[in-house]
């Protein structure tokens, strides 16, 4: 099992933190004769596998080696979307001088106020994930390593839980590159950069991913120069291209160094900095800084668990195997979230531990591939994506037509100052059925989400031109490509029958 680096500083808001999500007043229950289920990890997937359980009237057992809430809570979602706001204010302001408010004495970032306040957020919403809340719901919590020794058992600090299903949500860690010198140099992941209280002068991220573009334009807007530095040749590569287009031009403009297809091939601590010899098209480059953050992957929570002895399938790369209803090897045993999953995300966990919980305890048939996944990277603008996109319809054998609006042709994103991105929805070929869409807007999550309600819901293209957006907003762009699309069913023919029924009724 993987445990998080400790919390630093151990100020008001993580002693609070601690409090909640592992409190040093906690002691383990006796274990119960036998469980209806039991859930290893207290991420997402395991806090909600676990709640959704209790609350069906299930005995459930939570365990959790570390804290509750796990990498959404301490290390990802919270605190890094937390940071992306200070930096978006910081941005605004510096900015606002084209919406004519000039702001007067210049603009100062104070890190620490900043660090303090992701630090405060954190503790609060830590409500939600506390061991008082899981007790309060009748959960069984258990605080230490948690190890299968039987296909129907698990240990925890001696204490056997028998089990009649069980549920493996152990997550995913950041992956360490293997980069000659990188160790012994230091570096930072998500896993400790919220814990800095000082702004890093000068900051190399180290992969062009969801983690390292949101973490990149965060820390150059509150200060700090960055170089991002990406072995491909764009960012965010699974996204569109002109997607990554807009990104890689924002992020330019605003300072961000980008060094791309490059190869960081070692790294030397001299003089108080950390010095990153980068191999490119251009040569070999070296690159002096005060700080390294590598966001450059992740890799499932398999080890430690004891899987052999459940007879469970596992990969160190891929994690546990399972089929579409989330079931291993042992037909007792499902696992959900970051360890078995493509789609690894905090949602995307959500969804799978309520489909887990239901095959496991009422013989559900629900299946993971049914889901409609939309995702988004948090940078500004945002970038979200649903459904299918060219590449993967094209090796699906789907043939696509294309609508777009730009941003730049929507009343709303115009006001706002924010006219780059657009909006793409895919409808089959021939037919008024959504398949996919991407959005390139401030607030694209936002705006993604009515797509993937249309598409869950079986609402065609045709019948969101009809559904009345307020004006002005930036969603009206969704109900001008409706328009759009109905006017691609005005073929020549239909035009000529029209203009008769027009003549003759004059």
């Amino acid at each position: 099992m993987h445990d998080f680096p400790p919390l630093a500083p151990l100020d008001e808001h993580n002693r609070e933190l601690l409090a909640r999500v592992r409190p040093g007043s906690h002691r383990n229950p006796t274990p119960a004769p036998r469980y209806n289920l039991v859930v290893v990890g207290a991420g997402t997937a395991g806090l909600v596998s676990a709640a959704g359980a209790a609350g069906l009237g299930a005995r459930v057992a939570l365990v959790e080696s570390h804290l509750l809430g796990g990498d959404c809570l301490v290390a990802g979602c919270v605190p890094s979307k937390t940071l992306l706001r200070s930096a978006r204010a910081a941005h605004e302001l510096r900015g606002a001088g084209r919406l004519g408010v000039r702001a007067s004495g210049g603009i100062e970032v104070d890190f620490g106020a900043v660090m303090a306040r992701l630090r405060r957020i954190r503790a609060e919403i830590a409500r939600n994930d506390s061991v008082s809340r899981f007790t309060g719901l009748g959960v069984d919590v258990f605080l230490g390593h948690g190890r299968f020794v039987a296909p129907d058992a698990l240990e925890v600090d001696g204490s056997r839980l028998r089990f009649v299903r069980a549920v493996i949500a152990t997550g995913a860690r950041a992956v360490h590159p293997a980069i000659p010198g990188l160790a012994e140099a230091g570096f930072l992941t998500n896993e400790d950069v919220f814990h800095l209280t000082e702004r890093p002068r000068r900051l190399a991220v180290v992969g062009g991913g969801p983690v390292g573009c949101e973490l990149s334009q965060a820390f150059s807007r509150l200060g700090s120069e960055v170089a991002l530095i990406h072995d491909r040749e764009r960012l965010l590569e699974r996204e569109d291209p002109d997607a990554s287009e807009i990104l890689e031009r924002v992020l330019r403009r605003e300072g961000v160094r980008l060094v791309l297809g490059a190869t960081l091939e070692r790294v030397e601590r001299a003089d108080g900095e950390k010095r990153l010899q980068v191999k490119h098209a251009g040569g070999v480059e070296r690159i002096a800084v005060d700080e390294i953050l590598v966001g450059a992957g992740r890799r499932p929570n398999v080890e430690g668990l004891g899987l052999e002895a459940a007879g469970v399938r596992f990969d160190p790369e891929r994690g546990v195997a399972v089929d579409d209803r989330l079931r291993t090897a042992n037909r007792r045993i499902f696992a959900a979230g970051d360890v078995c999953m493509a789609w690894r995300f905090t949602h995307a966990a959500d969804a799978a531990a309520r489909i887990a919980i239901q095959n496991a305890l009422f013989l559900g048939r629900r299946r993971l591939s049914a889901l409609t996944m939309p995702w988004c990277t948090y940078t500004d603008p945002e970038i979200a994506h649903v459904g299918l996109g060219p590449r993967e319809a094209e090796a699906r054998g789907v043939a696509l037509d294309t609508f777009v609006r730009p941003l730049s042709e929507v009343d709303r994103a115009l006001a706002d100052d924010a006219g780059e991105g657009f909006v793409r929805i895919h409808v089959a070929k021939g037919r008024d059925r959504i398949v996919g869409a991407t959005v390139v807007a401030r607030d694209a999550g936002d705006l993604v989400s009515e797509i993937a309600v249309a598409m869950a819901g079986g609402v065609g293209l045709a019948r969101l031109a009809s559904v009345i957006h307020p004006y002005p907003t930036q969603a009206d762009a969704i109900r001008q490509l409706g328009d759009a699309y109905n006017r691609t069913r005005l073929t020549p023919g239909v035009r000529r029958w029209l203009g008769r029924w027009l003549a003759w009724t004059r």
